[in-house]
């Protein structure tokens, strides 16, 4: 029972690490990608970098869907 436990607080450990690694990558590569990308007008890119930088992880989710997505 003790060695179970043991167990879950190891990997509960390595999700509260991962979790917080990876929503940040995702976080940066929105941020490249909006930086990199070519819109029709100047102010869409920074409208957008600002909507990254200052909403962080929602910021980046809401580009996402409503940029990213739609070039595919």
């Amino acid at each position: 029972m003790i060695e179970g436990l043991g167990i879950l607080l190891i990997l509960g450990i390595i999700l509260l690490i991962a979790i917080p690694i990876l929503l940040s990558l995702f976080w940066l590569l929105m941020l490249i990608d909006c930086a990199t990308k070519e819109f029709k007008d100047k102010t869409d890119k920074i409208v957008w970098i600002l909507v990254i930088i200052l909403l962080h992880i929602v910021g980046a989710v809401i580009y996402y869907f409503a940029i990213k997505r739609k070039r595919r």
